[in-house]
């Protein structure tokens, strides 16, 4: 079953510091994601990767084409609904989270993951407790459980932001380069997290650095080029040629 449906996909960015130079950020760009699928995606840097999953969560308007998600409560094309739409499809329904963290001032680590889960109706109690394991998987010291995250390092914030990502297990989960500041034995946590929490149920299209990442949680990789859709492979096909950064 298709859950995501894009269709010749585009985005623009006018640069007006460079005399409202027009640069390409996607270029008809069109591929079907299915239920339950993991679709990496990878390319050099400035191929498109973000301004992909930006315009897939709305965070950027594309110019054109259309972004079919298929919901339980039927289609909705996240390129032209209503501002409202995507707002009540964010959260449970719809998770995004990139390599920085959004920090909420004066609020503890495990209430930041907890966040999410409260929102969806959960009792704090069992929200913090889910929160304090997520954080223990994905080697958050417990000592800073309590802290700040503002005052955490770099690896330390993008562990939070994975576990307030996935804490809700949205239906279709869109992730940003999650793991780029991890050592290489957190980032295998994260990932076996991402596969044992999340479980079958939820859709994921990730944008990852590391070939070793996407040949080990991908059911398919998608390249970009220069804004452009250069080829979708299953993972076993791939051959990590394309630069990855």
């Amino acid at each position: 079953m298709t859950v995501l449906s894009v269709d010749g996909l585009s985005k623009t960015f006018d640069m007006h510091v460079l005399g409202d130079t027009q640069v390409v950020g996607l270029d008809d760009v069109s591929f079907d994601v299915r239920g339950g699928e993991f679709l990496a995606v990878v390319g050099e840097s400035g191929s498109g990767k973000s301004s992909l999953l930006k315009c897939l969560y709305r965070t950027y308007d594309p110019v054109s084409g259309a972004v079919i998600y298929h919901g339980s409560d039927g289609d909705v094309d996240l390129a032209s609904c209503s501002d409202r739409v995507v707002m009540d499809l964010r959260g449970d329904t719809i998770g995004y989270t990139s390599q920085f963290l959004e920090e909420i001032p004066r609020v503890a680590a495990v209430d930041v993951v907890a966040r999410p889960l409260v929102e969806q109706g959960i009792d704090r109690a069992e929200a913090r407790s889910t929160a304090r394991d997520l954080l223990s998987e994905l080697s958050v010291p417990e000592e800073l459980w309590q802290a700040y995250p503002a005052t955490f390092s770099g690896g330390e914030r993008q562990r939070v932001n994975l576990a307030q990502a996935i804490a809700p297990t949205p239906d279709l989960l869109l992730l940003d380069e999650p793991t780029s500041a991890l050592d290489p034995e957190t980032r295998r946590a994260a990932i076996d997290l991402l596969s044992s929490y999340l479980g079958t149920e939820t859709t994921v299209i990730g944008v990852f650095h590391d070939t070793d990442v996407v040949e080990t949680v991908a059911d398919r990789v998608l390249v970009l080029e220069n804004g452009r859709l250069q080829r979708i492979v299953p993972t076993e096909a791939y051959n990590g040629a394309v630069m990855i950064e």
